[in-house]
Parts: C-alpha cells; structure tokens; sequence
C-alpha cells in the first residue's frame, strides 16, 4: 500500500462553501458542532492538501482505485436523504451524500407545498432538533396559511405553498456549504457487507466502493420505479429520471421483505390559459396592523398573520404572496371518469401496489363516492417565475389523450393548455417493522432505512425520518448510543413507531388522530420539547440555544405577571364580559379573563394590558398554556400513569412461538415485529388486550423465576464461600496441632512396632 499525496486549489474542493455567490439573507448561519472527527479542517483561503491511501498494480503508470472511506453514507437526496445528509455531517461526521441527479437534491416532484394537517408538527419538530425543511420552506414560500385557526390549538396546522425550483436551489447551496458533507452522483446496486453482518458500504453501478460503517437508503420512488400513464408505462422513478436497479434484488438476496406501493401526480396547466375570474380565490393570511400603533414605525412591533415552521427569527423573512384558486369537477367530469375506468392502471387491472388512501386520485373519488355531486379542486402555483399550475386533488391515471378533455370539463379551465401529463408511479418498499424505532435495520447492523423506503408518503415525513436516522447513523459510527423518540414525547416518535410497530401495506400519511397526546404535541411548543434534545445531541448551535433560552424566559415570566395583575372593572371587563357572555369579577387576574371562552391575548393588547416585548408567537404560546392549563394537566397526569407501563422494556431473546397463552395471530405477529416495549407490543396489528395481558402474565412469571434462581444461585453462591472459609479456618487452626499429633503417632508406632 503506498500513499499518494493530491494538492487542490481551493476553488476545486467539493465542500468550498459559496457564501459569497449567496445572497446575505441566505447565507448560512455558523454551526458551533461538535468536533470534527476522523477528518481534516481545510482552509479556503489558500492551497491545501489531502491524503488518500491507493493501491498500485505497479510502477508503470497504472494506479490501483482510491478506497473512499466516510463515517456515514447516505443514499438519495429527497427530502430525507438531505435532512439526515446534514444532521450527521453537522454532528461531525465524514458524510457521502450519493443521489442520480445532482440537479434535482431536495425536488418537490408532487405538489411544491410544506406542512398541512399534523405535518406541520412534523416540519416544527425537525426544525427544533435542528433540521433544515422549515428554514427552507420559511423562505421560500409563495403563499401561507394556518389551517383549522378556528378549531383547538392540537389540530391547527401551517402549510405553505413553496416555489419548486427555488426550494431546491436553497437546499442545494445549504448542502454544499456544509463541513464534512460531499456530494457525488451514483446509482447504488449493492450493500456491502462485513463477516458480523454489519455493513461497510455501498458498490455503484459502474463498480466504484465507497465505505462506511453507517449506511441510510433514502430512494424514494426510485427502487425499480415504474410511471404509468393510461396503459403506457416507462422505467422511471419520477419523469424524466430514471429508475435505480439492481438495488432491490441486492436486499432481496440479504434477506429483506420487499414489496410495491403506488403514488401519483397530476396534471401542470398553463396559468396563462385559465380564466381566474370563474374561480374563487384562495388567499393567504396576509399582513395585519397591531392594535397599539404608537411604535408603528418601529418594525419591530409590526404583526404580521404570516406564521413560521422555523423557531429561529433569522429565517422570518415576509414575502409577497401568491394566491390560489378553487373550482370543482362537474357533471360531465364525472361521466369522462366513469366511462373510461377500464383506461386506468388501477381498475384496468395491470397495476395491482395500493396508492394512498388519504391522497386518491380523482378516478377514486369519483369511484368511492358517488354520492358526491363534485369535488373541490385547487389550483396552486409552482413558482414565482414560472406558469405552471399544480391541479391538487386530480392526479389521475388516465391516458394522456384523454387528460386534456378531462382538465377541460373543470370551470376556468375551458380553455387551457396542459404543460405536463399526469401520471401514476409504482415502486419498491420494505415494510418498515425491519426496522427499530432508531430506524437501524434489525438484521443489518448499521444499515439505515428512511422516507419512501419505509412506507411513507410526503415530503414531511421523509424529513422527519431523515434527520432521526442521520443523528443515529452518526452516533452508530461513533460508538455512541442510538437515540429513539418515544411516542408521547413527538409526532416523530408516532409516526416511527406506527412505521415499526404496524404491518402497513399502504403508503403512511401522519394525522393527528395517530396521536393519543396531541394536545401536549402542538406546533407552538416543539422547541420547548425537542430543541433541549437537540442541543444535548450537538445540532443547536449557541446562537440558536440563547434564542431559545429567551424565549422561555419571557413565557415564564409573562405567565407570571398575568397571575399577579389584577383589575376592577373599566373598559377591559365590560369588554371580556361581552365576549364571552360571562360576567367579570372585582379584581380578577388577568389569567383569569384570559381563561374565559372567546377571550384571546389580542383583547388585553387592544386595552393597554399586553406585553410589547413578546412576539406573536410567544403570545400564543401564552395563551394557550393559561386557557387549556387544565386539560393539559389532565392530559399529562393520564401520561404519567401510563408510561411506566408502556415503557416496559421487552427481553430481545423471547420466543413467543412458545407462548401458547397468545393467540396464534398474536405470536406470528410478535414474533415478526419483535416489539422493544410492552407499549409498542400492544399496538401490534392482531394483538388484543387480551393477548397483552397474558404476554405481561408470562413477563411476571418469568421474572419470579428469574429472581428465585438468582436468590438460590445466591445462597448456594453464599454456602459455598462459608464452607470453604470454614475449611480454611479449621484448616489454619488444627495446621499445628495436626503436625505435632502426626508426629507423636508417628513416633508410637515405631514404639510398638516388631
């Protein structure tokens, strides 16, 4: 093995950050991570070099491959391979992003929107570990809206309509500006494996190695993808990408469960072929004055009704929003449907992997029902600097001839021009129960499943599973243990462990009925939930800690100053008491009136009893710990009396095979998922209560025996060790004696011998 030394110019190292080619709002902000490790600090500011170690065949000019070594590798650049691509090359990590297409990192292929019902939490949550999705989605919006802002705190949602190309960019220059992270475009066919079945890398379709002994497969639609328009049907992972081979067999060969699924997308029309007049608009939440106007040329106390995924303020960038439309299917859209069902790759009968439920495609509806007279249909825009329309909620598998008619028969669209076909993609997954909830595959040490992979659908929850499997991937690789987010702490750790726990065989969307403590896992607190986890981890940086360390402060101290103020009558009391209907009594707090139904925080801002200091932000946080206090203690007691319970750990080695107390569905389903608590075992599709109760009867029962060898093994242990200091005392003290005796008896019987 002999060494070769390369010295490059700065302006050809891969990881050169570009700051200076980024706008200053979109440079990114110094990460204070842990220490590198296992990897050299470069400077960009002059010349420097790196050693790699090769093989020569000989001295004759032919030079043996370099061996590229990392500490993590990640596999795919969706949504999830960034997020995890960044949180282990930020955690220190020498991290190997591979992807088909370095021109297409972090595309929106569907619709270029972010968050909605319960995936906002989702995006919240990764934003407060330290993830990227929210920064980038803040600053790229076209348009925002909080929906469900008339209903509880547990079930409001933010969603955000993204500018396609200029989301991609951003992530793209956030990737390539990142220490430790390197980029390079492959088709990986193969996982490399080590003697202990552990992992030490990838092979690439044209037979380059890499390695690591942490590797995560993100892929998304690509493995062995398939799109489908009418009968047609092409190789493709999205259009115009191909499809990754090679990779699914592989995994197949090692021994994992693969199976199908199907996704689909809908049709781009021209926005300058529709008439908008017909249509009802669909705007965002726009730009609102404060009640108290005296700073307005303040900026700082500017309100804006514009919300954000991102805690972090420097990402809080108001934009001009864009507005969307809404029409409806007709009469004659449905018939279209209906006569040309045989047309579609579902009902025609050659495409059998299940789509999601929760996102049908338009055929489905109309199928599903038919009670409805039309359906609502949005029409959303993908960018600023681009005519193409998103038709939401009309992905169809139709032929292409018959997709403009159909695109036709909406109200607005008479007349217009479709831009891009729908289509229908089907691809392999592995179900997810392979995996345990750090997201490490059970039979594959340091092998890492996430996003599509898994069984899920969205761009959310493949970030979420992104930036778990990266944090943990870089801690496998060093040695660390693996972190798991438990169910009531995160909707992450509702969505993992539904992934792990359930045999699903449809694409997962996460909802916020899948969460038993969604009052307690709300958008406003996840960073009072997560961001302490991820400073502990290494991804909040000091900047971003003392944002969040303040903002605390000022809730706690705000809470505190609405316990203590009281009034008596005056303009504030006649005014909470029309609202809510309630009469106010002398010298209430104002905690009190703020707990009163109808009663929000912008009531004590418009008499003069607010707190200029705190954000909007932090006034709803405010205000939803006073007036759902109740409920949220509640919530949080039932929490504790069940954990204790549900985090009962599990014994890896059971064989439930031999628990014939269960019920025989029960033991196959147990033994396949092998779930870590009693928790997760009872949320096993085909375990009853019954079966829990029985399985927990067996755990007590094995655990008295257990103590009762453990108590015999102790006293036999016990006797042994008191015999034998026995022995050796009586030994010690009869030593002499037994000498001198031995001697005298000796000595008598040569006395009395012949």
């Amino acid at each position: 093995m002999s060494m070769l030394s390369v010295h490059l110019s700065r302006h050809t190292f891969h990881n050169f950050p570009f700051t200076s080619l980024l706008s200053p709002s979109s440079r990114p902000h110094g990460y204070a991570f842990a220490p590198l490790r296992r990897n050299l600090r470069f400077s960009t500011l002059k010349k420097f070099s790196f050693r790699c170690f090769c093989s020569f065949s000989d001295w004759n000019g032919h030079v043996g491959a370099c061996e590229e070594k990392y500490d993590v590798i990640v596999v795919g650049g969706g949504h999830a391979g960034c997020e995890a691509a960044l949180a282990s090359a930020r955690l220190g990590a020498k991290t190997l992003l591979l992807t088909l297409n370095i021109d297409r990192i972090a595309w929106q292929p569907c619709n270029p929107a972010v968050g909605g019902l319960a995936k906002s939490q989702l995006v919240h949550e990764a934003d407060a570990l330290g993830g990227e999705i929210g920064k980038i989605a803040d600053r790229c919006y076209l348009q925002k809206r909080v929906l469900n802002s008339s209903r509880g705190p547990a079930v409001r949602a933010l969603r955000a309509q993204t500018d396609k190309r200029e989301y991609a960019m951003q992530m793209k220059n956030v990737l390539e500006s990142t220490l430790n992270l390197s980029i390079r475009e492959a088709m990986v066919t193969d996982i490399l494996l080590g003697k202990n079945h552990n992992v030490e890398g990838v092979s690439t379709f044209f037979g380059m190695n890499f390695y690591a002994p942490a590797v995560i497969l993100t892929t998304g639609t690509f493995m062995s993808g398939k799109i489908w328009v009418g009968r047609t049907s092409m190789p493709a992972g999205r259009a115009g990408e191909s499809a990754s081979h090679g990779l699914t067999e592989n995994l197949q060969r090692i021994g994992f469960e693969t199976d199908r699924l199907k996704t689909g997308t809908p049709a781009r029309v021209d926005c300058r072929t529709v008439d908008f007049s017909v249509l009802e608009p669909q705007h965002g939440d726009e730009e609102v004055l404060p009640f108290n106007l005296i700073k307005w040329a303040d900026c700082r106390s500017r309100e804006f009704l514009v919300s954000w995924f991102s805690f972090d303020p420097d990402f809080h960038i108001e934009r001009e929003q864009m507005c969307c439309y809404l029409t409806r299917t007709t009469k004659s859209t449905h018939q279209l449907i209906k006569d040309n069902l045989h047309e579609t790759p579902t009902y025609g009968g050659w495409v059998e992997a299940k789509g999601p439920r929760y996102c049908p495609s338009i055929e489905d509806k109309i199928v599903r029902f038919q009670d409805k007279e039309s359906h609502q249909i949005f029409l959303e825009p993908e960018g600023r600097t681009v005519p193409e329309l998103y038709v939401q909620g009309f992905s169809t598998g139709l032929p292409e001839r018959l997709q403009l008619p159909l695109l036709r028969t909406l109200p607005g669209l008479e007349n217009c021009s479709m831009l891009r076909p729908a289509y229908a993609v089907e691809y392999d997954y592995l179900p997810a129960h392979q995996c345990s909830r750090s997201l490490m595959t059970k039979k594959i040490e340091g092998l890492f499943f996430s996003g599509q992979i898994n069984g899920t659908t969205g761009y959310e929850e493949a970030a979420a599973q992104g930036i778990i499997s990266g944090i943990n991937a870089a801690r496998h690789s060093d040695g660390k243990p693996l972190i798991v987010l438990e169910r009531e702490s995160s909707y992450i750790g509702t969505l993992i462990d539904d992934l792990v726990t359930k045999d699903l065989r449809e694409p997962y969307r996460m909802l916020t009925s899948r969460s038993e403590h969604r009052l307690l896992l709300r958008s406003d607190n996840a960073d009072s939930r997560l961001t302490p986890l991820g400073r502990e981890i290494g991804l909040i940086n000091d900047r971003r800690w003392k944002i969040y360390q303040d903002k605390q402060a000022r809730i706690s101290e705000e809470k505190r100053r609405l316990k203590t103020v009281r009034i008596s009558g005056g303009d504030l009391a006649a005014d909470v008491s029309h609202l809510s209907g309630q009469p106010v009594r002398e010298s209430s707090t104002l905690e009190t009136l703020l707990k009163k139904p109808h009663i929000e925080y912008k009531v004590l801002d418009k008499h003069g009893f607010g707190n200029e200091m705190l954000s909007r932000m932090e006034k709803e946080c405010v205000e939803i710990d006073i007036k759902y206090e109740g409920f949220i203690i509640r919530q949080q007691y039932q929490l504790q009396q069940m954990i204790h319970q549900q985090h009962r750990r599990l014994p890896e080695d059971l064989d439930y095979y031999a628990m014939t107390t269960l019920s025989l569905e029960a033991r196959e389903k147990l033994s396949k998922v092998r779930p870590q608590t009693i928790g997760q075992a009872s949320r096993v599709g085909g375990v009853s209560p019954a079966d829990i109760t029985a399985l927990m009867i067996i755990l007590e029962t094995n655990r008295r025996k257990a103590q009762e060898q453990r108590r015999h093994q102790m006293l036999a242990s016990v006797m042994a060790d008191t015999v034998e200091n026995m022995s050796d005392s009586l030994t010690e003290a009869l030593t002499p004696c037994g000498a001198s005796a031995l001697k005298n008896y000796g000595g008598r019987n040569q006395a009395f011998g012949p």
